[in-house]
């Protein structure tokens, strides 16, 4: 039976699962993404691409920490700066990835939108991610509250806790293959990528009501309200679908 927290020593050495499957995640989504660049036509010159790229990355890396530190503040300022530097969250990634790409279009001039070959490669990027998280069990902030629901697990503290990247990695393959279904729908426009974001966020607004948080701010925490700051963002689009829906 799998052990969590899952430490293989691997040459005398414990082995971060966690890290490498982060690196991996990085590297099979980078690949997944050039692969779908290559069978499809894509409508932004390569020179713009690689600027939308860097503008993305940027934006995420500043994003995943500055959201990463408002989840825990009062934690992480008692802590060295080394830490305050380190601790990150994908949801801050993918908003300041947003805001990044939007940031170098407009600085470009580029006007077609970019997110659409970026989606599924994200997905499979965030899911191969989340295994690392659910292997390192209540070392991140990802475990859920005590829970007497059936699939509560022990993650390392010999509590029965909901095991929330499992639920994520249930939900991000139902949300892969929904979206896959749905590409050729949304082939150049952006929509798939606002469906992904709102859907995203969506799940996570609602599983954060599972963690144990304890920083709020009205209620929620910085996670459902960077959450309803994406609803917001995306207003538009929302009104959109549902006057297409009526």
């Amino acid at each position: 039976m799998l052990e969590i927290p899952f430490e293989p020593i691997l040459f005398g050495v414990k082995v971060n699962i966690h890290l490498i499957l982060e690196y991996l995640a990085f590297f099979l989504g980078y690949r997944y993404y050039a692969f779908l660049k290559k069978r499809s036509k894509d409508h932004i010159p390569s020179e713009n691409r690689l600027y939308i790229i860097l503008g993305a990355a940027l934006g995420a890396f500043f994003g995943s920490r500055i959201v990463g530190f408002l989840e825990h503040p009062v934690i992480a300022i008692q802590q060295s700066f080394l830490y305050i530097f380190n601790v990150k969250t994908i949801m801050g990634g993918l908003f300041g990835g947003l805001l990044g790409v939007e940031i170098s279009k407009k600085i470009i001039g580029e006007k077609q939108s970019s997110g659409d070959l970026f989606t599924l490669p994200i997905i499979l990027g965030i899911f191969i991610g989340r295994i690392g998280c659910f292997l390192t069990g209540i070392k991140e902030f990802t475990y859920g509250q005590e829970t007497s629901f059936f699939m509560g697990m022990d993650l390392g503290d010999g509590i029965l806790r909901h095991p929330l990247a499992l639920y994520e990695l249930i939900f991000l393959v139902l949300l892969f293959f929904l979206l896959k279904s749905f590409r050729s729908k949304f082939s150049v426009n952006g929509d798939l990528f606002k469906v992904f974001m709102l859907s995203y966020f969506g799940f996570r607004f609602c599983i954060e009501f599972l963690k144990p948080n304890q920083f709020f701010v009205f209620g929620l925490s910085s996670i459902q309200i960077l959450c309803i700051t994406c609803w917001l963002y995306y207003y538009k689009f929302i009104l959109k679908a549902m006057k297409y829906a009526r």
